[in-house]
């Protein structure tokens, strides 16, 4: 009896490695997707502003984001500043500095509209290093659901956990 993976459920060695291949290969959806809006993007020679690209490639959520953080000086284009009519080209490098953290892409392609996420990762390289790890510890002043109202001691507990109050008792002048 010959393992079938189709009948039995039990793994054939060539059926993996046929599955392997499957999922290296673009899924026809995604293809489509992305010919739609390479077909929609920029002409050759044509180019795609900055602030447009970041939020159509989905690095930032919506355009006018992508407009403030270029102002605020968080987008560089191979090590410059820029604007955010700055135009892109493919292989520049762009750095996002966004939520605490720097995204480092490069630009493989130029897109003008906004694409689903399995799209628009293959627009750009993510050279990103990894992001911070979440603290498994909650943070500090969240109570407990149904324990009512914080009374006034509650409070001032609560403040010098977080530090409010700066240093000694926490207690100010006066009586």
């Amino acid at each position: 009896m010959a393992p079938h993976a189709d009948e039995d459920g039990t793994a054939d060695p060539h059926n993996t490695v046929q599955r392997a291949d499957a999922e290296q290969a673009v899924d026809p959806k995604v293809a489509a997707a992305i010919a739609a809006a390479e077909a929609a993007g920029p002409a050759n020679g044509e180019s795609v502003r900055v602030d447009s690209w970041i939020w159509a490639v989905r690095l930032i959520k919506t355009r006018s984001l992508g407009a403030t953080a270029c102002k605020g000086g968080h987008v560089r284009v191979n090590g410059q500043n820029v604007k955010p009519s700055h135009s892109l080209r493919v292989g520049d490098e762009v750095r996002l500095r966004h939520e605490g953290r720097e995204r480092i892409v490069i630009v493989k392609r130029l897109i003008r509209k906004r694409v689903g996420a399995p799209v628009a990762v293959q627009c750009y390289v993510d050279n990103s290093p990894p992001p911070p790890p979440r603290e498994a510890v909650a943070p500090i002043g969240i109570r407990d659901r149904g324990t009512g109202r914080p009374t006034k001691r509650d409070r001032r507990e609560l403040e010098r956990l977080r530090g409010i109050m700066g240093g000694g008792t926490g207690r100010t002048g006066g009586h």
